[in-house]
């Protein structure tokens, strides 16, 4: 059985979720009982240290676009304990320093299967985690290793499979459905076959009501015979029917999972064309370079003129002020369009391009302004410290 672990923000209703403050319409209400929690601190409380803890570390509030809080579902299986989730729990703070502080395992949700009438649960276990690095105060930063090595944790923990991860883990995802639909479609074509074939063969003898007179012959009793087959044939002209829709539902889904497995093969095709042409090419791997850097840089200079048309106080800013500020528009940018903080460093070693950012957030637009009035030296002797 495979496991997986999803960090995600942590939601308003998170407490009343887990701990089951509240009956959910999609839970069997007699499983609940069985459901384990644990919490060491509740979500508002740990929120607020938080954020003291960031004033006195840091000496500024926590951002408000901050997720110190994060939530985590896990896949678990019938035997795990809430042992096995405490040691996944310290080892995610040893390696990773993400803090867990309350635990529930939920064993109340899951489905009903349409064919076999069979329970299926659905067995996780939910994580609520302080994201809050203890060195700066800040949130923890990971990179796309560290989330790696968390699903290599989780498996290790809870003695499962791990995911499998990427692109082909999604196209076998894919695979695996198509398989499953299409042994529902074979087993709802049999389930037809079999219909037809009692329609049409001597079953329908059973229908037929006889009774024998005083001489002993046999006499079929027409209306009772009659009433028979035409119950029999509204059974199961209605349960062709339904099954005939059914197996038209699932060759519309086999067909529609199909083209996104096409998709996605080509998709991985190309990626791993691409990343072997980079790899062993150094001229197009400078020239993919040098575009993915281009639109890095116009995408700061738009955050910037942004910024100094919603805070035209720039101008009056101090080298340092000016300096706080790069370092907190650059985070913002990387943040929310993924871009790694070595393409911020690989900018800012340029001179030129330097001079340029700083005299656009101070100054505005350098068509605006002739150089000699930008009080920042094109030669720094020392270079800037940028942080993100």
């Amino acid at each position: 059985m495979k496991t997986s672990i999803n960090f995600k923000a942590i939601k308003s209703d998170s407490e009343t979720h887990n701990f089951r403050k509240k009956t959910f319409d999609y839970i069997r209400k007699e499983l609940t009982s069985k459901n384990e929690y644990w919490q060491e601190e509740k979500i508002g409380d740990r929120l607020t240290k938080i954020q003291t803890y960031c004033k006195a570390k840091s000496g500024r509030k926590l951002q408000s676009n901050a997720m110190p809080i994060r939530e985590a579902v896990v896949v678990i299986k019938g035997e795990t304990t809430m042992k096995d989730l405490f040691d996944l729990s310290k080892r995610l703070e040893q390696e990773l320093g993400i803090k867990v502080f309350q635990i529930a395992i939920h064993k109340d949700e899951g489905h009903w299967d349409k064919e076999s009438k069979e329970w299926k649960p659905n067995l996780h276990a939910h994580l609520v985690a302080d994201w809050q690095d203890q060195k700066t105060g800040k949130t923890l930063k990971h990179q796309s290793f560290h989330y790696s090595r968390m699903q290599d944790i989780t498996a290790e923990c809870l003695d499962m499979e791990r995911g499998i991860a990427g692109s082909l883990g999604r196209l076998e995802a894919v695979e695996f459905k198509i398989h499953k639909k299409e042994e529902e479609l074979k087993a709802l074509e049999t389930k037809i076959s079999e219909i037809r074939t009692r329609l049409q063969g001597n079953s329908f003898k059973d229908l037929i009501v006889k009774e024998t007179d005083f001489l002993g012959f046999e006499h079929i009793k027409t209306e009772k015979t009659i009433e028979n087959y035409g119950k029999a044939y509204k059974l199961y002209n209605a349960e062709l029917l339904k099954n005939n829709e059914l197996t038209e539902s699932h060759r519309k889904q086999i067909a529609d999972l199909k083209l996104q497995t096409e998709s996605q093969k080509k998709e991985i095709a190309h990626l791993r064309s691409k990343n072997t042409l980079l790899m062993t090419n150094p001229n197009v791997f400078a020239v993919e370079k040098k575009k993915y850097m281009d639109s890095v840089i116009q995408a700061l200079e738009k955050q910037i003129l942004y910024e100094r048309l919603n805070s035209p106080h720039y101008s009056s800013m101090d080298e340092k002020a000016l300096t706080l500020a790069m370092n907190r528009i650059c985070k913002n940018l990387s943040e929310k369009n993924h871009i790694p903080h070595s393409a911020f460093e690989e900018i800012f070693k340029t001179s030129e391009l330097l001079f340029d950012l700083f005299s656009m957030l101070s100054l505005g637009p350098a068509n605006n302004h002739e150089p000699e009035e930008i009080p920042l030296p094109r030669k720094k002797k020392k270079r800037r410290n940028i942080r993100y």
